[in-house]
Order: structure tokens, then sequence, then C-alpha cells
């Protein structure tokens, strides 16, 4: 039996998606609300259990017969509060929270927790630094990379002589069908053609489509060798911003119209709009080496950057 968090989430529901598909396999879903558009019953062994995530709850019968815990849920975003409760209510959901389930884990008998965490536990950018690899120290620059770190190192020494394998992936950016926020921004930018000063972006950026996140969650259920491991995740496949501003235009059938204006050009005008940020995201380096993941497990992402672009469009319409 798999208990899922996070099943209603844009990750959770494609390992929903994915497990589903494994005659006899049994899975349990957890959280506020019951996943759309899957039939969980007794007929095709999936079932929820609507619930909370927090310090205080009591999982018990979320977790009674539970093998394998895939911990997707998480506190990602911050609405309407005041900059001072952030890091508390990312600390309540993230931390607390997971900690509180992995160990009534323990209590209840489960094998494996896999927690999905963020490669913001390394930090924002590579930008005149080496790839964020399996040996890289943790340096988390916001609240959320923060709690995602102590979530992490509260789950390790939790497990320490429990007998329960901790599984930990840190994926960056994920993108697919569905896909919300910046990405889903240039999605919708690159189906509707406007010309851009993005074409001269030299910087090199690492993203994982979903289909190859979700493959490795499922490898890691299983896979002997990821007992108690730390896997980054990505593509394997580095792209520049104008890379993926023209793989985005060619999958939605246009030709790219993308002016080649040089970099110091726009942090210049970032700076004098106020948009440092912005800028600093689509000219900024974020690379992830996953070798480790790919010599521990034996695994491959199974699918390209252009088709996890191609996918973007295919299956989704109607954002895209």
């Amino acid at each position: 039996m798999i208990l899922l968090t996070g099943a209603t989430g844009f990750v959770g529901g494609a390992v929903l998606n994915r497990l589903v598909q494994h005659p006899g396999l049994s899975v349990r879903t957890y959280g506020r609300r019951e996943p759309v558009g899957l039939r969980l019953d007794s007929a095709n062994n999936c079932f929820h259990v609507v619930g909370e995530l927090g310090s205080a709850v009591d999982y018990a019968s979320a977790l009674q017969s539970v093998d394998i815990v895939i911990h997707c849920a998480a506190q990602a975003h911050v609405m309407n509060s005041s900059a001072n409760n952030c890091a508390d209510i990312y600390h309540d959901t993230n931390v607390d929270g997971s900690i509180n389930l992995a160990r009534q884990a323990i209590v209840a008998g489960v094998k494996r927790f896999i927690f999905i965490s963020s490669v913001k536990v390394n930090g924002e950018s590579t930008t005149n630094a080496s790839p964020f690899s399996h040996a890289s120290r943790p340096a988390p620059e916001d609240d959320y990379g923060r709690s995602k770190q102590a979530a992490e190192e509260g789950l390790r020494s939790l497990v320490v002589g429990t007998g329960m394998e901790l599984v930990i992936i840190r994926p960056p950016l994920v993108y697919g069908p569905g896909v919300k926020g910046n990405f889903r921004s240039l999605l919708t930018i690159a189906n509707r053609n406007l010309p851009l000063p993005l074409g001269a972006i030299d910087n090199q950026r690492s993203l994982v489509a979903l289909d190859n996140l979700v493959d490795l969650i499922v490898t890691c259920v299983t896979h002997p060798h990821a007992a108690n491991q730390t896997f980054l995740v990505s593509d394997d496949q580095d792209i520049s911003t104008t890379q993926l501003l023209e793989m985005m235009t060619w999958a939605a059938g246009k030709s790219p119209r993308l002016l080649p204006v040089p970099m110091s050009w726009l942090r210049l005008a970032g700076k004098l709009t106020g948009k440092q940020a912005v800028i600093e995201r689509l000219c900024g380096n974020l690379q992830v080496d996953i070798s480790h993941t790919k010599e521990t497990l034996g695994w491959q992402p199974p699918i390209s950057v252009e088709e996890g672009i191609k996918r973007c469009f295919i299956e989704d319409k109607e954002g895209c």
C-alpha cells in the first residue's frame, strides 16, 4: 500500500496518474480534497482520506497497512500574509507537518518515506559557480527553501536507527501540462508569438519535465539503492532562456521572433524599472548535476526537453 500526499497538486496528481496504471497496486491519497478525474474506490484499489497536514494531526487512519509514503504535499506559496509570519507558515506545514507524518509512519511500520524537496535547498542560482551536485552544501535563500532544508534535516535525524528508509528528491523548476506561474506565462507568450528582446541570452538552466520527475519518484518506490539517498533531478539537458523560448514557439507551430538584445541592456532595464529579480530569473544560471542520481539508480530521464515542451501544448491546450 502506498500513501500519497498532495495528490490534488501539480506533481502529486501526475504521480497518482502513474501509480493507478499499475495493476494490483493499492494507493491511498491524503489531503483536504479528493483528487478529481479518477475513480477512487475498492474496484481499482484507490482510496482517499480527508485531512490536514500539520504538527498536531493524527495520521493513524491514513497510515494503516501502508508500506511506502510519497510525500508531495507542501506549502509552496503564502498568500495574503505579512512578511513576519511567512516563515512560520512554511515551517508549520513543510517542517513540522512532514516530521509529524514521518514520526507516525515509523510507528505504523512504513518501510520507505519519499520526500519531495526542492533544489532551492541548494540555492537560487549557480551564476559564477559550479552546478549544484549531490555533494553541494545547502544554501537556501528564502523561507520556502529554508523550510525544505529544515525538513530534510529533521527527517534524516528522525529515521536514524528506526528501520524506515528515507529518500529525498530535489527538483528544479517542474514543467508540464497544467503548469502554472512564470512557465505558464512563457507558454502563453510563445503561443502568441510576440516579438521579445530575449534572443541573445546565453545562460544555462536546468529544468525537469513532469514526466521525468514522476518517473524518478516511481523508480524510488522500489529501487534498493534509493534507500537513504538524496537525489537531484533534471532533464539532463541544460538550456538557455533563448533556447527555451525558441522550443516553445516551435512547439506552438510558429517561427520564433526573438530580438538579440544584449544581456547587459536587459539587466540595466531591470534596474531602471525595479524588475531586477525578473530579469535575473530570465538571464541567470541554475544548473544541477544529476550524475549521482543516474549512477546510483541506473536511471535516465525518459523524455527530452523538446518532448516535454511539446506535451505542454499537446496535452494542455486550454492554458497554452
